[in-house]
């Protein structure tokens, strides 16, 4: 009889299992209504059903939206729309990661915490810049990892032909986790940087 094997000091895959027909909106800690009213509106419900999206819950931080027309169920809003989409809102929760890593498809403000946590799971992300912010670094952010492939950037206006259209992307794999190599892409992204051209 074999000795049982030691645990594997491997870390976890980086991909992580997603239920199916899952989609998950964040806006992190910020007020982004913009974002919250589109993702519950006709528009967007209809891309994310056309896609064969069962199931959306959105974390809407302190924004905006019409609560009147859910259930409530504990600290949770819940509806079914028109289309059979199931529809779970909530405001905060201690961590996101299990919403990351059941979702198929994953929709976000452009904040870097956020796209990083998503694209180290290997999920497909699409980001929508919050125009609103002063000095709005996450429209840069959002369109330079865009120009790379890593994920999919939108407006409010143009979210629901993102989400038909992300089927036919091909999205580039987010390279393992190398910090200083991210540092830099925010640094050049910034502008903190001086680029080969100015040399």
């Amino acid at each position: 009889m074999s000795d049982p094997e030691p645990p594997s000091n491997q870390p976890p895959a980086t991909e992580s299992s997603p239920t199916p027909g899952h989609v998950f909106v964040t806006v992190g800690s910020t007020r982004f209504d913009e974002l919250v009213q589109a993702v519950l509106d006709a528009p967007v419900l209809g891309a994310l059903r056309a896609r064969g999206h069962s199931r959306l819950v959105v974390q809407c931080g302190n924004s905006e939206f019409d609560a009147g027309a859910f259930a409530r169920a504990g600290e949770d809003w819940v509806r079914t729309a028109e289309n059979g989409l199931e529809i779970t809102v909530w405001r905060f929760k201690p961590s996101l990661e299990g919403e990351y890593e059941h979702a198929e498809l994953v929709i976000s403000h452009a904040g870097s915490g956020t796209i990083l946590d998503v694209l180290r799971l290997g999920k497909p992300l699409i980001v929508v810049p919050n125009p609103s912010l002063l000095d709005n670094h996450q429209e840069e952010l959002a369109t330079a990892l865009a120009s790379l492939g890593h994920l999919k950037a939108a407006t409010i206006a143009g979210l629901p032909e993102a989400i038909v259209s992300l089927a036919d992307a091909k999205l580039v794999p987010f390279p393992p986790f190398n910090g200083s190599r991210f540092r830099e892409l925010l640094d050049e992204e910034m502008g903190y940087l001086p680029s080969d051209s100015e040399s």
